[in-house]
């Protein structure tokens, strides 16, 4: 598949998505948020597929929503190879039924946080830093706050929302949007160790964490068990 503003290579059991729009700090159009929604839907149905791993090219991770193509379609590229649907970042990240590791070495602005927040596992360099700037353009990072909540406290999510300028990923850290730095982490050992899971049972426990917070909480463990049970039928071939 050819696609206008990512990358994607398939390794073995990894499958490698990469954001390639470096010229402008790789803010993520319409297309290009369809390109993701399009490259996970072809690693979820890949059986071989166990972990997907997201990079980006250039200085910066990505800087967040590029606001001229959301004001005017007419400046982004369509790829008329795809379908191209009115859908969030967020939302695409929740449809990933693979475990995923994000490796940051550049800043994350804006709308970026969606990416991070999306994925399983995310390992950066020290010197990145973080920030939500949209209050001073005169919007609200709304659809970041769904992600930070998976994460944060509402109050916390306040906070972040409010606080304009960086912050160092030693915060990120200790707020749980980081799990471990570059140099500290082997991340290729993390992510050899997907090699050898059943992606069956994977994928099972994705989809059922997703649904849980939906699930009444009296119910959540006959749910479960039932997930369980689904899960342990014999299997088409």
């Amino acid at each position: 598949m050819e696609y206008h503003y990512i990358k994607t290579e398939k390794n073995d059991f990894r499958f490698v998505l990469t954001l390639s729009r470096p010229e402008k700090r790789n803010a993520f159009t319409p297309t290009m948020v369809n390109e993701i929604a399009h490259a996970f839907g072809e690693a979820n149905d890949d059986d071989t597929v166990k972990v997907v791993v997201f990079k980006a090219e250039g200085p910066v991770f990505c800087a967040g929503m590029d606001l001229k193509t959301f004001e005017n379609p007419e400046t982004d590229i369509r790829n008329t190879n795809i379908e191209n649907k009115d859908i969030s970042l967020g939302e695409v990240f929740d449809t990933l039924t693979k475990p995923s590791i994000a490796i940051v070495e550049g800043d994350v602005i804006a709308g970026a946080f969606l990416i991070v927040l999306g994925c399983t596992y995310v390992f950066c360099k020290k010197e990145v830093r973080f920030r939500l700037p949209e209050l001073e353009l005169g919007i609200f990072p709304f659809q970041v706050m769904a992600s930070l909540l998976k994460v944060l406290p509402e109050k916390k999510v306040l906070q972040l929302c409010l606080e304009t300028g960086y912050f160092a990923a030693e915060r990120a850290r200790e707020l749980g949007i980081v799990d471990g730095y570059l140099d500290d982490v082997d991340v290729e050992a993390r992510i050899a160790s997907f090699g050898t899971m059943d992606i069956q049972a994977l994928q099972a426990g994705i989809r059922s964490l997703r649904v849980l917070p939906d699930v009444r909480r009296a119910e959540r463990f006959a749910f479960l068990l039932h997930a369980l049970e689904d899960m342990k039928r014999p299997r088409r071939e």
